[in-house]
């Protein structure tokens, strides 16, 4: 899934960075690769602290009142985890590329919102075409597996996730929630602290797709 979240950076972030004169053409893809490990690690910093309902809530709305598709870029702008997200990329743009912070504040708030709110639509989407885009993966690349199962299917996020986008509460008959929870903050813990011990992470992954 990191990967198709960069595709969503690149697709977006043709007109809110490479076609913007205040981003030096030479920067476009340290910067493009900076967002992506922006919405990437601060999913992950959020499930390490135990917030899969937080990220729940992104792909159901639920804290906007909204029942699907996360109530939209306006309901997406009044997600506390995205605006963590916001307010972290423009510190980085500031202080990594030597930014204004009015030229930061737009490439953040035009990147940001429109990546995550084409992520929760496809995520959500039954469409053949959206196929590669999988909460359970979404969950496993942030936490190694390790809460979902070498191939995503020790615990049906999916089934929470469409459950609760259709109104329900959730329960599909298997593990506790708090149960889940615990399981994918214990992940997303031991993946940082991988990351820390091999000097590496998600960031390079994420280089990757940019080069």
């Amino acid at each position: 899934m990191l990967e198709q979240i960069s595709e969503l950076v690149k697709q977006f972030g043709k007109q809110a960075v490479v076609e913007n004169p205040d981003v030096p053409d030479d920067q476009n893809n340290a910067v493009l690769a900076e967002a992506t490990s922006t919405i990437a690690g601060g999913m992950q910093n959020m499930l390490a602290g135990g917030g899969l309902e937080d990220i729940i809530s992104m792909f159901t709305g639920k804290n906007q009142g909204q029942n699907s598709r996360g109530g939209g870029i306006g309901g997406l702008l009044k997600n506390p985890v995205v605006v963590m997200m916001v307010g972290h990329l423009i510190s980085k743009l500031v202080s990594k590329f030597r930014m204004n912070p009015s030229q930061a504040s737009n490439v953040a708030n035009n990147l940001v919102p429109n990546v995550l709110n084409e992520l929760v639509t496809r995520t959500n989407s039954t469409a053949p075409s959206d196929s590669n885009f999988d909460f359970n993966d979404l969950i496993g690349s942030l936490t190694g597996g390790t809460a979902t199962g070498p191939t995503g299917g020790g615990i049906n996020l999916n089934g929470i996730l469409e459950q609760l986008t259709k109104g329900g509460n959730g329960s599909t008959g298997g593990p506790d929630l708090q149960d889940i929870i615990s399981q994918v903050t214990q992940g997303a813990q031991q993946k940082q602290q991988q990351a820390a011990t091999n000097e590496g992470g998600l960031m390079d992954l994420i280089k990757g797709f940019f080069n």
